[in-house]
């Protein structure tokens, strides 16, 4: 067995590893090439500073990192972790990030960050193992809106380039997928809600793949959340909301009150590399 960086692999090699790691995971997962292609290529996937474990030059497992600098800090971002299920139980994970982890730093690399289902007994030990600790925890939803709609609001679309996000509120409480810097690169429209002439709330959101990636209102005091999902119901009845802070229970609150399916948790965990030894 030996750790290589994954960009000496070709995408089919990669896609094909990944699919066969996740095929028996609890979620299922898409499995069309295009729509890796968009998703990694959205996030900044590096495969130059992503890796693999090789056993006769096939690909058994991976780390896939997507690399920016996010609130100032160059950070890899750990959107897929996988071993094929006949190499499982052989700490392939623990031994690709003994390699990525002085080869990150080496390249400028600050931070590394991942999510994993809270469920996930075993990946969360191995994590941990590596060096990650929990620093927040998501909830997940999907489902239809289910609002009565008699509401006269106004949507203003925006494209999320050329809107100024200095006026979105709380950017800090977003992961990966969801910041800024994902979303302008990934398809998604941004809605102003207003009412009453009156700017209230906004929400992004991805007209293809149902994900409400952000949203929330600018002000709490005139049923704000109600008239939010009224809004948000005018272009779409079906939403997927990922990772959303548990800490979070205005939003929360909201969304339980629609109704939508909590289907997943999700701890964020991370692993500063300034403090690893040269």
């Amino acid at each position: 067995m030996k750790v290589r960086k994954l960009s000496i692999s070709n995408f089919d090699e990669i896609l094909e590893c990944f699919l066969k790691s996740f095929d028996d995971y609890s979620i299922k997962m898409p499995t069309e090439k295009e729509y890796y292609k968009q998703r990694w290529s959205a996030a900044k996937v590096d495969f130059n500073l992503s890796y693999g474990m090789y056993v006769n030059n096939k690909l058994i497992g991976f780390v896939i990192h997507t690399i920016d600098k996010r609130f100032g800090i160059q950070t890899a971002f750990n959107t897929g972790t996988g071993v094929i299920p006949e190499y499982r139980g052989k700490k392939i994970v623990g031994s690709i990030y003994d390699y990525a982890k002085v080869d990150l730093k080496e390249n400028g690399v600050e931070l590394i960050t991942l999510e994993v289902l809270t469920n996930n007994d075993k990946a969360i030990r191995a994590y941990q193992g590596v060096g990650f600790n929990i620093t927040k925890e998501y909830k997940c939803y999907s489902g239809k809106i289910q609002l009565k709609n008699n509401l006269k609001i106004e949507l203003k679309k925006h494209s999320p380039s050329q809107y100024n996000w200095e006026k979105l509120p709380e950017q800090n409480i977003y992961s990966w997928d969801f910041q800024k810097e994902t979303i302008v690169a990934g398809g998604y429209v941004l809605y102003e809600v207003i009412y009453n002439g009156v700017p209230e709330s906004y929400f992004i959101f991805h007209p293809e793949k149902k994900y409400l990636a952000q949203f929330d209102v600018f002000m709490t005091n005139n049923n704000e959340w109600e008239k939010l999902f009224n809004a948000i119901q005018q272009v779409t009845d079906e939403i997927k909301i990922i990772n959303v802070n548990k800490d979070l229970s205005d939003k929360i609150n909201a969304i339980h009150l629609i109704k939508l399916h909590n289907f997943a948790d999700q701890y964020e965990m991370e692993l500063p590399l300034n403090t690893l030894c040269n």
